[in-house]
């Protein structure tokens, strides 16, 4: 499973012209589900992001994390992130979850990161979205648990 996080003030997403999600001071989450993934890893990287670092503190330091400042998340399917390009000029998407999978893990993200008790919003999946974010810092962090980032 593949995480990219951005630290955003404001981040929205629309599908066929209307908000679909959108959030505050929080993080834009987009989320690749590869074909080996399972809610253990969901439940991995979910502990991982809320707890992880990355906001600032009194003095600017990277010492809050998601629970330390109340922060919302805006989760967005991407498969794209499991694109390979070893070969040729087309990207391959082969390690990438079919829906079947992909769709009900995503669900779970969703619902785990709200056990911890933080705000939710999505785009929806498999839809053509437009994101918008406002990145703070700029902060963007890659987590991927098949390299043992987590």
């Amino acid at each position: 499973m593949r995480a990219l996080l951005q630290r955003v003030s404001q981040a929205s997403v629309t599908v066929e012209g209307q908000i679909v999600g959108e959030i505050g001071y929080g993080l834009l989450i987009l989320l690749g589900v590869g074909q080996r993934d399972s809610e253990q890893q969901v439940k991995t990287l979910v502990d991982k992001i809320v707890q992880l670092r990355i906001f600032g503190d009194d003095e600017g330091k990277m010492n809050r994390s998601l629970l330390d400042i109340h922060g919302e998340v805006l989760v967005v399917s991407q498969f794209t992130l499991h694109a390979s390009t070893r070969r040729g000029r087309r990207p391959s998407f082969t390690d990438a979850a079919p829906p079947s999978l992909a769709d009900p893990l995503y669900e779970y993200f969703k619902d785990v990161m709200k056990q911890y008790g933080v705000k939710v919003a999505s785009g929806i999946f498999g839809a053509t979205m437009s994101v918008e974010l406002r990145n703070e810092g700029p902060v963007t962090i890659w987590l991927d648990t098949e390299e043992g980032e987590q």
